[in-house]
């Protein structure tokens, strides 16, 4: 075996010093370079020596060594021997646009989260100024409350013209919208909201070009969103949080199965001398385990469909938040699915898991009824009249 060589030098972190890196590396003739995961910071590094070296990305809890005597060289002592020994196990870095996308799709998330916020300040100055309009109107951002606030902002207070501003359905509560706008409104209050309706505005229109610039970075990925879609309480935006998280490669991940583990949509395994101590989740895919617990939720509220008779199955024995998150492995598990054999949903029906087991269900009924003091017959359809 050839003998092993170490040299140890230190670089900055500047394009320079990284420049310096990758020039003296290839000067050792390496071939092989292993980083630690480390937030971001490993991404300039990841970038500027990609194409020209093999580079593996390895979670900090894979190599992990005994506790004590810890520092920056040792790791890289302890990475490259590993490295050498063919012991590192790569993580899952993505293309250079498919981390674009990602980087487009998470900023979505935080614009809607800024959104929300600000959407919640507006609804606190209200109630500080005992204004009700959330009490009358299903929307309070809506066409007809955007105009009552804009109103309200520039100094109005009569509850009659506020009221009068009401559009389309909102016009039959023209009495309690009376009642509801008749509040305490001082300049703080209209301060206040001038100001939350303007960001408001600012941020609704960031998330507009967001739209845009994500819609032209989709389209080759057009049929992928397309199959998702089909999916009940996946939408748009779901498939694009999927497209920039997983990608539409299905041959990255061999089995559906690998696909849960990776995002962290399957219980855990933590077994010891044939106990079973915790089956609490892995961490995963934060931003992907967002976008399928949403779209379960969403699933879920559907009428007459596979997912939502599951979730109300599982939903009675183990709570709802567990249901959720068998739901999301579903969808996770069925994208994978539909991707690899290049198929739309088809749809089970809400009744598939009474067709499943008739003969257990029909005998249920049976001794159901027959504790209330029946003797009922079962005849099949077919053979009635």
């Amino acid at each position: 075996m050839k003998e092993s060589k170490k040299q140890i030098r230190r670089f900055g972190t500047m394009t320079r010093d990284l420049l310096e890196l990758s020039l003296w590396l290839q000067q050792l003739g390496g071939t092989h370079v292993a980083m630690e995961s480390t937030g971001v910071y490993w991404k300039p590094a990841w970038n500027l020596l990609a194409g020209q070296f093999e580079l593996l990305l390895v979670n900090a809890q894979h190599i992990k060594q005994v506790p004590g005597r810890k520092t920056d060289i040792r790791d890289c002592e302890w990475i490259a021997d590993l490295l050498q020994h063919g012991l590192l196990r790569g993580s899952y870095v993505p293309e250079q646009e498919q981390r674009d996308l990602r980087d487009l799709t998470r900023y979505r998330v935080r614009l809607n989260e800024d959104k929300v916020r600000l959407a919640n300040r507006i609804q606190k100055t209200l109630e500080d100024a005992n204004i009700k309009l959330a009490s009358v109107a299903t929307d309070v951002l809506g066409a007809s409350g955007r105009t009552m606030l804009q109103a309200i902002a520039s100094g109005e207070d009569d509850p009659e013209k506020l009221a009068q501003m009401a559009r389309k359905g909102l016009r039959k509560k023209l009495p309690q919208l009376w009642l509801a706008l008749q509040g305490r409104i001082r300049d703080h209050h209209r301060f206040l909201l001038r100001q939350l309706l303007e960001e408001l505005r600012f941020t609704e229109e960031k998330i507009n070009e967001l739209d845009q610039r994500i819609q032209q970075c989709m389209l080759p990925h057009h049929h992928a969103i397309s199959l998702w879609t089909s999916m009940p309480g996946v939408r748009v935006t779901t498939a694009w949080s999927l497209v920039a998280e997983i990608g539409t490669n299905p041959e990255q991940f061999p089995l559906g199965s690998n696909l849960a583990s990776w995002a962290g949509m399957c219980p855990g395994n933590n077994e010891s001398a044939g106990r079973r101590k915790s089956g609490k989740a892995r961490r995963g895919n934060r931003c992907l385990r967002r976008a399928l617990n949403q779209a379960a939720w969403a699933a879920a509220r559907t009428k007459n469909t596979y997912l939502a008779a599951r979730f109300h199955r599982l939903a009675a024995r183990r709570g709802s938040k567990r249901a959720i998150v068998v739901i999301g492995h579903k969808i996770l598990v069925l994208a994978h699915y539909m991707l690899q054999h290049n198929t739309p949903f088809r749809e089970l029906g809400a009744e598939y898991f009474q067709r499943l087991r008739t003969p257990s269900l029909s005998q249920s009924l049976v001794r159901r009824l027959q504790r209330l003091g029946f003797q009922p017959t079962l005849t099949p359809a077919q053979q009635v009249g």
